[in-house]
């Protein structure tokens, strides 16, 4: 039976797509404000398999957040705490050493993001790189979002692009896409009054781009915004992609209200569906046209819904992280890391093709033996170590 035919809805849409035409604002609203998740899906699992077949991506990373005591203190987060709050920390550098001592010699990728502590300078955080590639030269470091970066423009009082070439020449590889949040000025100034503006959020990356590093790039979805307001987010994102075509993975983000001060000012709002968890992903599988991968993030998901977004438009997992602490703050309920086995088995149970990656997604493997399914992180981590 045809899924989408000449009188659907979308029939003109899923000519676009199949003719690999670019979709307009309109169309990407059109699919945004539709309950059709079958139809969605289909037209996005279309472009999945055609960019990547059945592969199915996840690396082996680890966490690192350096601190939380946060000057910015956004309402919509529950990991930034102000400097005399009890659970307030900074990691000195013989701690940061120790955690970096305990990822596993398979690891490819350290993830290194924080709170914007106005104590810290730009010194620290080069000696953190440094120490990182003294220590393991061949890990690759994802350190930083555009809000950080531009956090120590400000406290150092130095522009962005000597702070970025700075850290840079300390070892950064390339950085997340934490901190884009939601573009448009309205709701932007919600949830997130004193942050970076989404300008600067984007100066920060298209120079990062034009220096040759790759970064990733996100949407924080499920608060106050309106599905324009998303579409329009997707539409900057994807005007930067066409200069710089330095972003290689969007992920979209749902918020989690527990724990924030949103929630006490908005207490109707609550966590995202399965549902708009899905058509986040479709949509901005369909709408990206010029970014590889479409990441669902199982920690946020859930391992149950990360598999069938499998079949809706992502092609990427994350990885096996270990230490989470920023969703978790606000309420996740997954476990804080997955073994490497786990992960595997989540991706062949899906149907899937799964394929270890390092961060610019090149092929580390693709040979896993048949595990039975619950090795515990700890367990695995006493096996590599």
């Amino acid at each position: 039976m045809e899924i989408i035919g000449k009188e659907h809805p979308f029939a003109d849409i899923w000519a676009k797509v199949q003719r690999e035409e670019r979709l307009t604002f309109e169309d990407g609203v059109k699919l945004m404000s539709s309950n059709d998740l079958i139809a969605l899906g289909h037209m996005a699992n279309y472009v999945r398999e055609k960019k990547h077949g059945s592969k199915t991506y996840f690396n082996t990373n680890r966490h690192i957040n350096p601190t939380n005591i946060c000057q910015t203190l956004c309402d919509f987060c529950a990991f930034g705490v102000r400097m005399k709050d009890p659970a307030a920390y900074t990691m000195t550098m013989e701690e940061l050493e120790h955690r970096v001592d305990m990822i596993t010699p398979d690891a490819t990728e350290v993830h290194i993001v924080g709170g914007n502590n106005p104590t810290l300078r730009l010194e620290y955080y080069e000696d953190l790189l440094r120490m990182v590639k003294r220590k393991r030269p061949n890990l690759h470091i994802k350190a930083f979002t555009g809000v950080e970066i531009d956090h120590f423009t400000r406290v150092n009082k130095l522009p962005v692009k000597e702070v970025l070439d700075r850290l840079i020449d300390a070892g950064l590889d390339s950085m997340p896409g934490g901190g884009a949040e939601i573009f448009a000025d309205q709701p932007r100034s919600i949830i997130c009054d004193h942050k970076t503006s989404a300008e600067r959020w984007l100066e920060v990356h298209e120079y990062v781009h034009t220096r040759g590093l790759r970064s990733n790039c996100t949407l924080l979805y499920n608060h106050v915004e309106s599905i324009e307001d998303r579409i329009d987010h997707m539409t900057r994102l994807r005007d930067l992609q066409d200069r710089t075509g330095g972003f290689q993975t969007f992920i979209p983000l749902s918020w989690h209200p527990d724990n924030t001060e949103l929630i006490k000012k908005y207490p109707h709002l609550a966590t995202s569906t399965g549902f708009d968890d899905l058509k986040m992903v479709a949509v901005g599988r369909l709408y990206l046209d010029n970014i590889d991968h479409i990441k669902t993030y199982w920690m946020q998901v859930g391992e149950k819904l990360a598999q069938t977004a499998l079949w809706f438009g992502a092609d990427d997992l994350d990885g096996n992280v270990v230490e989470e602490k920023i969703y978790h703050a606000a309420g996740a309920q997954t476990s804080q890391g997955m073994a490497k086995s786990d992960l595997v088995k989540l991706i062949r149970e899906a149907g899937r093709t799964p394929v270890e990656r390092d961060t610019l997604y090149n092929v580390v493997n693709t040979d896993f033996p048949e595990t039975p399914r619950g090795a515990s992180v700890a367990e695995e981590l006493q096996v590599l170590s």
